[in-house]
């Protein structure tokens, strides 16, 4: 990579991480300080509040994608981030659980993630573009994890109120960030690796598989997001101070990405990808029955999280991979835009519905609400098709007619190890997936010199 490239991908991976991490870092505190605010005494409102940022993110995701389209990346990201800013500052000055509900609320309203992605694209080669959206996607789960063991600690020093306001005081550091470090790509243009595009999503809509997927991240983030209304609550129960949490969530995230990355590395090179995949969710479910055995001995809420965590780290590593492995090539970035609008819907859901279950049912009935929804994705996980071990590449091609793209591709999908090609005239782009064991590179680039 190029240092402007270098320098996009670095920043942007900062700025989606420092709003990222504006969303995560109350999910450990956010149960007992709402549980003090008037109207806070009822777990339906708490649930809606932890996750009604998901809702509104879940809706205007993709149309902040197109948006971005129209007006510019820059501008978009501006809008979000002031958006983002705004709800933080409104949830920190709510003096009931209706107002941190509604700073939520404009939290989600900053759907800045499609347009972030289409600027990193604007401003990569097709060659680094995956080494971008990995630093953007690692930057997720860095800040995840950080969150997870800085809020109690913070909560203890400024109190989730002045937790918010430092995640508005972050977004407008990255709207300095946008202006002063992400450069100005020189042309934008529509991606098809990561952007929606409306065409496509009749093919991806109806692509069972991706509907499989996109159920398993929908259900992953609703169990999630309930996890945070009630581990917290049992965690005290069993004498642990919520200032003291922190020294639970640290090693359990430390040794749950240690146990993950030999399991990764196994399905990438072995292409068992399917078989962890479904090993991760059994483990998920595992966990979720043994929170609810030991939801009141210590011991064993560390050991059930130490798996959740595991199998959570684990599947979010390997969903996006399945989706551009199962995705029709040209349309990556409409399935990754439906696959992240329904996470986030999951969110919204499992804290929203969990809180409900919470309030009028009790601890089990959230328990069995989490357990069902993963059995549910274990069998739709056990009878989904194994993916073709197959990579995605992006070639630039020159300048020509929709007739001319058309050959070009029946030609690429002809020689060895191609296993699906589309060359797209408007954005002077071949997309490809290869079987890399039958994969000749050097033929594909032959081709496409020939055709300059």
């Amino acid at each position: 990579m190029s240092r402007v490239e270098m320098r996009a991908s670095a920043s942007l991976a900062g700025v989606y991480a420092l709003r990222m991490f504006g969303l995560f870092i109350i999910l450990p505190v956010f149960t007992f300080f709402a549980k003090g605010l008037p109207g806070g005494d009822n777990f339906t409102l708490i649930g809606i509040a932890l996750g009604a940022y998901g809702l509104t993110q879940a809706i205007l995701q993709i149309p902040f994608g197109w948006l971005s389209d129209r007006l510019g990346r820059k501008p978009v990201i501006y809008l979000g981030l002031v958006l983002f800013a705004l709800g933080s500052f409104v949830a920190a000055t709510a003096v009931d659980i209706y107002g941190v509900i509604f700073g939520r609320i404009i939290q989600g309203a900053g759907a800045i993630s499609a347009a972030v992605m289409a600027l990193a694209a604007d401003l990569t080669r097709e060659e680094h573009r995956t080494k971008a959206m990995a630093m953007i996607g690692m930057s997720i789960g860095v800040v995840f994890a950080l969150s997870l063991v800085i809020a109690p600690l913070l909560d203890q020093w400024v109190g989730v109120p002045g937790i918010f306001v430092i995640t508005g005081c972050l977004a407008i550091l990255a709207i300095g960030v946008v202006y002063k470090i992400v450069p100005d790509p020189v042309i934008s243009r529509f991606h098809s690796d990561t952007e929606v595009t409306a065409n496509r999503f009749g093919s991806v809509i109806r692509n069972v598989q991706l509907l499989r997927l996109n159920y398993g991240i929908f259900a992953l983030h609703a169990v999630l997001m309930a996890l945070w209304l009630s581990i917290p609550l049992s965690l005290k129960e069993t004498g642990l101070a919520a200032a003291d949490h922190w020294k639970v969530y640290f090693p359990v995230m430390v040794g749950s990405i240690l146990l993950i990355v030999p399991a990764i590395i196994y399905a990438e090179k072995k292409s068992r990808l399917k078989q962890v995949f479904i090993v991760a969710i059994a483990l998920l479910l595992l966990a979720q029955i043994l929170l609810a055995v030991f939801n009141t001995w210590f011991w064993g809420l560390v050991f059930a999280l130490l798996l959740f965590f595991a199998a959570f780290n684990l599947l979010e590593a390997t969903l996006p991979s399945l989706i551009s492995k199962i995705a029709p090539v040209g349309a990556k970035g409409t399935a990754i835009g439906i696959y992240s609008s329904t996470q986030f819907l999951g969110a919204f859901v499992g804290s929203g519905l969990g809180g409900y279950l919470f309030q009028h049912f009790g601890f089990y009935a959230l328990a069995a609400m989490c357990s069902i929804l993963l059995i549910l994705w274990l069998i739709l996980a056990v009878t989904m098709q194994a993916p073709a071990a197959v990579r995605s590449k992006m070639y630039q091609v020159r300048k020509m007619d929709t007739d001319e793209a058309s050959t070009l591709s029946r030609e690429l999908t002809a020689l060895p190890g191609v296993y699906e090609a589309l060359v797209l005239a408007s954005e002077q782009v071949a997309y490809l997936k290869v079987d890399l064991k039958g994969f000749d590179e050097e033929k594909v680039t032959q081709l496409l010199e020939g055709n300059k």
